[in-house]
């Protein structure tokens, strides 16, 4: 299935020459860690663009195209987009944004290919990674509710549970990567929302 995906587009070295000057914060986390929630937050009071993978990754899924339904039919199975893909919606939403100060991006990099391929694009490491700590028990059942709300159809408990396995697999090695480059901050998020967004802005406003 991955084959079947288009070959992703990368930007040119000077065309990337506009993300050089803006704050870039990865915020990293399981589904239903609140990660999506706080980003929106901390775009409204630092002015930053919040980029959305999971978002982004659910618009292209409702789209009835064959990469559509493709992308649907990996996450409802739990699965992982391809990393091309991941890094091709990533820079290309980030580069719709020339004049943004900074940019959150919210679910980002999933495993360590990712996190190695956007410094190369790039040219640079994140400035931060925000890591949203929070127990299996209590993702699962957040993302329950919020499924409930939004009428989400690839969140069944199953799939949930094996997006949570892949996402604990997969994210130890990036976040060893990013604590050996001290660009590691690792947030309790099983508090009120109020108490994690404080928190939040602590850290954010150590790089001003």
């Amino acid at each position: 299935m991955d084959q079947a995906l288009p070959p992703p587009f990368f930007p040119s070295l000077n065309t990337t020459d506009i993300l050089k000057s803006p704050l870039i914060i990865f915020v990293v986390g399981g589904p239903g860690c609140g990660k999506g929630t706080q980003c929106k937050n901390m775009a409204i009071k630092y002015g930053f663009s919040h980029v959305g993978l999971g978002q982004l990754l659910r618009q292209e899924a409702q789209k009835s195209t064959q990469q559509g339904r493709q992308i649907r039919d990996i996450m409802m199975k739990g699965l992982l987009v391809p990393t091309g893909f991941i890094l091709d919606m990533v820079s290309d939403n980030m580069l719709s944004q020339p004049q943004s100060r900074g940019f959150l991006i919210d679910g980002f990099p999933r495993e360590l290919m990712q996190a190695k391929e956007f410094e190369r694009i790039v040219g640079r490491a994140p400035d931060m990674v925000i890591m949203f700590d929070c127990s299996m028990e209590t993702m699962v059942q957040r993302t329950l509710l919020q499924s409930q709300v939004e009428q989400r159809v690839d969140n069944s408990e199953l799939a949930i549970r094996k997006r949570l396995e892949t996402h604990y697999t997969l994210c130890q090695p990036v976040l060893t990567f990013y604590q050996q480059k001290n660009l590691l901050r690792n947030i309790l998020a099983e508090e009120a929302p109020e108490n994690i967004f404080a928190k939040c802005c602590l850290v954010i406003d150590s790089l001003q």
